[in-house]
């Protein structure tokens, strides 16, 4: 790279290499639909050309930063005008004391070369040191944003949208946006800032020859408007794949199991290979363009040298022009055309970045189901009658799965809830967490709205055992802590102990330090219901839901837990799925759903004499086991 230009010092990707066509059009043909159904997601949108809207929203994220980003653009701007003195200053000294052969003027012009030299590096080293201090705080900060927008969304928004798409914003998508504030943005400045001075050193060299750099300017901007739209589609293509291939990534990893189970792996195998030939088809498309657009800059840089040499060589023959002044042409000639390839590179990472930070925006600017709730009352300490009154909810507009829910539950009352698979059992439980808000009715916590309550202050009252059983890594401590992060270890083992479970956990390769793995898979599936019903223990709640809270535990472990769940119970209202009679014997009351209504309540003796829905249930259960609830 000669003098004067400056380039980012991270290369750009190259893409990756692709198989032929010929090897992927039978799985093109094969696999289609799987792609099409990806491509049909929400993210997939027309291309977005450079806005300068959005890159004034990207760059908002540097106003914390302020004084550093400053002082980094005064450094650009003394360093843009630094490199043309310098070709300026070599090309002086060559037509000056050089040709005047005076040794002494040359050591003096020399020196003070360097000096400048010297100076010159010095704004470089922190101009680069800067840019990439700016754009760590601004990646930083954006996902940081990121992860706490996420965790504001409801489950409704985890549903719709693929992990690896949500991977996908946080990785991918911030790094292009990173590229952009701390090498496009100031890399393209400098170049730009060169070329400027440049020019006006030219003009004022001598204006008739710098009419002939004039003239070129109108095929370079075409140049750059016709391939504008192609290198951007190009760059959205390839972005819209990644996300692709790193949704179905995600997807696989997670269900390794079922795969290899169900023996899937060639089948899995042979989609990903279509999404990642896919992506490099796109990635290649992206370069032919590239590889057409950047020579073409270059090209037209030294036919205008060429043109220069024609022009100039003829002025300085006649005494037109003095040779001293065409020198100077020649060096600021290069000086102003070497940085163009430069800037179609940086132009290529600006629309890569730009479809990251649409992308990224997008997200951020999906609004969760309700408003923020930093204005909403805390729920005051419950004493736990809950109300559900005419709740309607429906997962998607139009698919109704609750009609009309009325129910009542008293203080330190425990609630059965019965029915066949997809009557609502769970949509119950979801809605009093407040992981999603009724779509008509209200539901009560001694008589305030959780619609107008705040979510924080809810679910620190409640104590969940769900049917899957998450577990974060980290051991088993760590996870039960998840309830209550103040619990001593003392205090866990009494809360074990109290469950009846101590010496189960005890028998863990290191006892509640044990480490439980990635989503406690070094747990067995028992021993992961047990660390959730411990967790929902020591977190002392005052209303209890339970979903298949031993579903997952042998007769014996399930025999030990339900004299341990009378104990956590006792004085908290709970609501309870329940599929096994030992469960279901012990409510106060048994509510009876069916396609999303209540149908029966009462305990369970007088459910059993009324000879309707629940005894027909009842009657499956004793005769099928216990899934038939």
């Amino acid at each position: 790279m000669s003098r004067g230009v400056e380039a980012p010092r991270r290369p750009a990707a190259a893409p990756g290499a692709a198989r032929s066509a010929a090897e992927a059009a039978p799985i093109d043909a094969r696999l289609g639909l799987a792609r099409v159904a990806l491509e049909d997601e929400p993210d997939h949108h027309h291309h977005r050309k450079l806005d300068l809207d959005l890159v004034r929203r990207v760059f908002s994220f540097t106003r914390p930063y302020a004084r550093k980003r400053n002082a980094l653009f005064a450094l650009v701007v003394v360093r843009s005008i630094q490199l043309p003195i310098l070709t300026w200053a070599v090309s002086a000294i060559i037509s000056g004391p050089v040709a005047r052969r005076d040794a002494r003027a040359t050591l003096l012009a020399v020196l003070g070369f360097a000096a400048l030299v010297l100076f010159t590096e010095l704004v470089f080293h922190y101009r680069a040191r800067l840019a990439l201090e700016l754009g760590e705080a601004v990646v930083f900060d954006m996902r940081d944003r990121l992860e706490r927008h996420l965790l504001r969304m409801p489950m409704r928004f985890f549903v719709k949208t693929k992990v690896g798409r949500l991977i996908g914003r946080m990785t991918s998508d911030i790094d292009a946006i990173r590229v952009a504030v701390q090498d496009v943005v100031f890399v393209s400045t400098v170049n730009l800032g060169t070329m400027a001075v440049a020019m006006a050193l030219m003009a004022h060299a001598h204006w008739p020859l710098f009419l002939v750099v004039v003239a070129m300017v109108p095929v370079f901007w075409g140049l750059i408007v016709y391939f504008h739209k192609r290198l951007g589609a190009a760059h959205q293509r390839a972005q819209e794949s990644f996300t692709r291939v790193t949704a179905t990534l995600a997807e696989s990893v997670t269900g390794v199991r079922v795969t290899q189970g169900f023996v899937r792996q060639d089948i899995n195998g042979g989609l990903f290979r279509a999404l990642i030939f896919d992506h490099s088809r796109y990635n290649m498309d992206a370069a032919r363009h590239s590889a057409v657009f950047l020579p073409l800059l270059e090209f037209n840089g030294q036919l205008f040298l060429a043109v220069l040499v024609v022009v100039g060589g003829y002025q300085a023959l006649h005494g037109a022009i003095e040779l001293r002044v065409l020198v100077e042409f020649f060096f600021l000639a290069n000086l102003l055309f070497n940085p163009i390839p430069i800037l179609g590179n940086q132009y290529n990472q600006a629309l890569t970045a730009m479809a990251g930070a649409d992308r990224l925006f997008r997200v951020l600017d999906t609004e969760p189901d309700w408003p923020d709730e930093s204005d909403l009352p805390a729920l005051p300490p419950a004493r736990g009658r809950v109300v559900f009154d005419g709740v309607h909810f429906a997962y998607e507009p139009g698919k109704p799965v609750l009609h009309g829910v009325d129910l009542v539950a008293e203080p330190g009352q425990m609630i059965a809830l019965v029915g066949h698979t997809g009557s609502g059992k769970t949509s119950i439980l979801n809605l009093l967490a407040k992981l999603y808000l009724p779509t008509a009715g209200s539901i009560t916590v001694d008589g305030h709205d959780l619609a107008a309550t705040s979510s924080a202050s809810l679910r620190a009252q409640l104590g969940l055992v769900l049917q899957s059983n998450f577990l974060f890594s980290g051991t088993v401590l760590d996870n039960v802590r998840l309830g209550n992060p103040a619990a001593t270890d003392a205090e866990i083992r009494d809360a074990a102990r109290d469950l009846d479970v101590l010496d189960v956990l005890d028998a863990l390769p290191d006892g509640l330090g044990t480490e439980v793995g990635e989503r406690g898979t070094a747990l067995s599936l028992g021993q992961r219901q047990i660390v959730c019903f411990l967790r929902a223990m020591v977190a002392s709640p005052r209303i209890v839901l339970l979903d298949e809270a031993t579903s997952s535990v042998d007769a014996l472990t399930e025999a030990r837990l339900q004299a341990a769940l009378g104990r956590l119970l006792r004085g908290r209202t709970s609501f309870v799925v329940a599929h096994r009679l030992s469960t279901i014997r012990h409510a106060d009351r048994v509510v009876v759903l069916d396609h999303g209504r209540v149908v029966e309540q009462g305990t369970h003796a007088e459910l059993l004499a009324r000879g309707g829905a629940f005894a027909a249930l009842h009657r499956e259960l004793v005769n099928e086991g216990p899934t038939a609830l």
